[in-house]
Parts: C-alpha cells; sequence; structure tokens
C-alpha cells in the first residue's frame, strides 16, 4: 500500500512543506491552499476544509499498487500553469514561446526536456544571431584589412567581455575561448599545472568529478610522476569538508573541483575549498558546466584561480566554451596548441607568443558560436540569474517531493544544497528501460553512468535515470515526469 501525500498543510500557510523545508507554490505557478481547495471541491471528496476560515486539507488517499483501475489522481496543479508562473518579472509562458523546440512532438507527446544537464536548448534569440553573424559579419577575426574582418572581430571579441562580465572576471583579456568544458580543464593541465609538477607531487580532486575532470588530471600524472587524490563524500553526497582539509600537504600542487555536481546535483561549498587551498598556497579550477546555468557566478567572490564553463550548457551553441584564469597566471602559463593567431614573431629559431588570452587561441576558433554564446548570456542575464535560480530551487524541490512518492523510487544523492539534476533508480527497471518507457511519453531524462562513476559508485549504484530541470521546465511538466513513473510502478 503506499500514501499520498497531503499538499495543502495549514501550519506552512505559504508553502508546501516537507520535512523542515518549504517552497513557495505561487513562483512556479501552483495554486495557493484555498485556491486549491476550490479547484479540488466535488472532485477529491476527502478534501475538506476543518474550520471556518482555515485551508482545507487533502487526507491522504491509499492506492493499493498493483491495481490497474486505479487511477493516478493528483489535485489539478497544472491548470493554467504556464499563464501563471514567472520567472523573476518574465512570464514562464514568454520564456517557453522563445525556445521552438520545446513546441516538438514526440511519440505523439509534448515534449518534456529534462536532460538539461547534458545540453540545454537554444532561444530563438540565440539562433537569430547565429543567422545574421553569416549572413552579414562572416570573416577570419584580426588582422583583416576589410568590413568584414572588422565586423567579425568586433562581434567577437565583444563576447569575449560578455562572458567576463558573465561571472565576474576582472578583465576581458582573462577569458579564452576554447570548445567547452572538457577542452577547458585539459588547457589548465597541460599549459599551467604539468610544468609544475615532478614525481610525488599532488592533485586534489574529489569524488564529485566528471571524468573530464578526472582524465585529465590523470594523464598528466601519469607523464610526471605525480599522484591523484580525492576528498570523499557523505552519504548524501556531499564533500566532507574537514578530510578535504586533510589531502593537504606541503606535495599538494593544485586543486580542481566540480561546482556542482551533474550526476547528483551537489553543489560543492567550493568558497570554503578554494580559501583552504589558498591557505596552503594551492591553487584552484572549479569546473563550472553544471553551475553558469542555474546560479549566478562571480569568480572574484570565489577567488577561483581558473573558472571553466561551456556554451552548451547555458542555452548556448555547441563547440564553444570559456576558461577564466586570473591574469598572472595566464601570463606564467605556456602554450598549450601551436598556430596562427596566437605568434607574435616565427623564425626557425623561436617563436615569440601574443598575450593572454589570443596566446591559448591557436587557429581559426569557433567564432560564430562565440558570437551565440556572447546572445546567450546577454538572454540570461535578461530573465536575471537569481531569478532563475530562485524559480529552479522551488522547481527542484517540487520534483523531489514528487518523485519521493513514488513507490519503489529511490533517489540517489540527498545533498540539502543542491541545483540541476535529479539522480534515481526505479524497481523492476533497468536505467535504460525506464528512460525508454519516459521517452514513449515524450519525457526526455539521460540513463546511465553520465561519465560520473566514482560519485555514483560511492552511493552504491552503477547507473541511474537522471532528469535535469532548466528555467523552462514547468511544474506541470515535473507532475507528467511523477504521473509516467507512477503508470510504470502499476505495470509491475
Amino acid at each position: 500500500m503506499t500514501t499520498r501525500p497531503s499538499y495543502a498543510d495549514p501550519i506552512h500557510p505559504g508553502g508546501i512543506t516537507r520535512g523542515l523545508e518549504t517552497f513557495d507554490p505561487g513562483a512556479l505557478g501552483l495554486p495557493s491552499e484555498r485556491e486549491l481547495a476550490s479547484l479540488a471541491a466535488g472532485y477529491f471528496p476527502e478534501f475538506r476544509g476543518e474550520r471556518e476560515n482555515e485551508p482545507a486539507i487533502y487526507h491522504p488517499v491509499v492506492v493499493p499498487l498493483g491495481a490497474p483501475d486505479v487511477p493516478y489522481e493528483r489535485p489539478a496543479f497544472a491548470r493554467g500553469i504556464n499563464e501563471r508562473a514567472y520567472v523573476g518579472s518574465v512570464p514562464l509562458e514568454d520564456i517557453r514561446a522563445d525556445f521552438p523546440i520545446l513546441s516538438e512532438k514526440m511519440n505523439g507527446h509534448q515534449l518534456i526536456w529534462l536532460d538539461n544537464a547534458a545540453t540545454t536548448q537554444r532561444p530563438r534569440q540565440v539562433i537569430e544571431r547565429l543567422v545574421r553573424y553569416y549572413e552579414h559579419e562572416n570573416s577570419n577575426v584580426h588582422r583583416g584589412a576589410h568590413t568584414l574582418a572588422e565586423r567579425s572581430t568586433d562581434a567577437f571579441e565583444e563576447a569575449r567581455a560578455k562572458a567576463a562580465n558573465f561571472i565576474g572576471a576582472r578583465d576581458a583579456d582573462e577569458i579564452i575561448f576554447v570548445r567547452g568544458t572538457t577542452e577547458g580543464l585539459n588547457l589548465v593541465a597541460y599549459a599551467f599545472v604539468k610544468p609544475l609538477l615532478r614525481p610525488g607531487d599532488e592533485i586534489i580532486l574529489t569524488l564529485l568529478e566528471h571524468h573530464a575532470n578526472i582524465v585529465p588530471w590523470q594523464l598528466i600524472a601519469e607523464e610526471t610522476g605525480a599522484v591523484i587524490r580525492a576528498a570523499p563524500v557523505d552519504d548524501s553526497g556531499q564533500i566532507i569538508i574537514a578530510e578535504y582539509a586533510r589531502l593537504f600537504g606541503p606535495r599538494t600542487r593544485f586543486v580542481s573541483a566540480a561546482h556542482v555536481s551533474n550526476a547528483i546535483g551537489t553543489i560543492a561549498p567550493v568558497e570554503e575549498m578554494i580559501a583552504i587551498a589558498h591557505g596552503h598556497g594551492v591553487r584552484v579550477c572549479i569546473d563550472g558546466a553544471q553551475s553558469v546555468s542555474h546560479m549566478p557566478v562571480d569568480v572574484k567572490a570565489l577567488d577561483a584561480d581558473f573558472f571553466v564553463f561551456s556554451g552548451h550548457k547555458i542555452f548556448g551553441p555547441n563547440g564553444i566554451g570559456a576558461v577564466y584564469g586570473k591574469s598572472d597566471l595566464l601570463e606564467a602559463a605556456r602554450p598549450w596548441q601551436g598556430g596562427g593567431n596566437m605568434i607574435a614573431d616565427v623564425t626557425f629559431e623561436r617563436t615569440r607568443y601574443q598575450r593572454a588570452p589570443r596566446k591559448f587561441e591557436a587557429g581559426t576558433g569557433s567564432i560564430a558560436d562565440a558570437v551565440g554564446l556572447g546572445a546567450a548570456i546577454d538572454y540570461v542575464s535578461a530573465v536575471g540569474m537569481e531569478n532563475i535560480a530562485g524559480y529552479e530551487s522551488n522547481l527542484l524541490e517540487y520534483a523531489l517531493s514528487e518523485l519521493a512518492e513514488i513507490p519503489g523510487l529511490t533517489l540517489v544523492g540527498s545533498s540539502a544544497r543542491r541545483a540541476g539534476a535529479i539522480s534515481f533508480v526505479l524497481d523492476g527497471y533497468s536505467n535504460e528501460e525506464a528512460g525508454r518507457r519516459l521517452n514513449e511519453k515524450g519525457i526526455a531524462v539521460r540513463a546511465g553512468h553520465h561519465c560520473a562513476q566514482p560519485i555514483l559508485r560511492r552511493l552504491g549504484r552503477e547507473g541511474t535515470v537522471r532528469p535535469s530541470i532548466a528555467f523552462y521546465n514547468t511544474a506541470g511538466e515535473i507532475e507528467a515526469l511523477a504521473r509516467a513513473l507512477f503508470d510504470m510502478v502499476r505495470l509491475i
């Protein structure tokens, strides 16, 4: 037997409660308790106000599992949700209208895109900016003696300035354009860290890392004789900060850590981690691939030495990303690729290099994609990252409360600080089969190890099903996910 939960809480009249935490239904376009009572009147006979002027209480309905004639019945939360919900001052329906792909049908159902940790969708403004670039500005940048080169260079360097401003860099020259987070981490590893290493030196990572923040460090460790050490996590999936601090010693040379776990959504305490590392004279790189689309980032406030992110994780094009590095560290780092654009002078005896960032941008880069990234940054900045963070926090809490009530569903990772991603396993289904069944309903999630095997194995899993949210997702879509999973459970 399973019991459906109470959604109207007379003790916390301003919010829906789970445990000791509340979130605001209005931020998601959900009804208040009184509105919910009105909606439910005559629909759920067990919905009633106990005394005059008190909110209605939903007395749980006991639903026997395996009873095919029992529908998945929930209060009609999704009625008018797109018209009522706002992200800051922007109506959610307007945001969704900006993303053409969200209108697609998949397998006869409206697409519900919950694979945002893998890649986000692109707003029309980014798509149109790419078209405008190719129609009116396309040229290689720098040194061109013609108008199109000037237009292209201006657009490219303007995008660099936007990226710098977006993450709080001191200067646009602290931003290097790369293909994405993976290339950015490799750049930091090979251009800055590898020359520092001697046999027995140590690099600190954490169990939360994506493979892209493990493998480059293993490669340079193999080449130099350095050693990798990994900070442990507790059973919730949060870094044990005291154990992290104990890893530092006289041979520690560098730290690289994820800001947010792509697999379980844990937000790492990076401010404290950076402060501890700097107390030992150790530099730090933060993998921001999963944080920049969910929360404001200020690299100066963090005091990060390096920060890396991808364009396609923040509603921009594929094939573009950025590395932030403090200017003195970029000047100290050596080039990691050679070719045009990064040179000041070449003879067969020696080469002199440009200053950062061009020292690290050999060859023709992804110019149009950098311009598209600038447009994506403009888009989220107009909505407001604080607003996006607040909306998504409420939506994530709602999703966790919904999924926790699915019989046979086990959430993987339970850190109190989290963003973006949720992982679970479902009794009776492999992760891949669960993903396929959801896809039949038009619901796109990811299933597998998410290139994050160490953290999943620490939590006793080889893989999970991972829905992940963005600010264009709705409470109605979360409801559809929960309904689909509940129906899957009834089929067992």
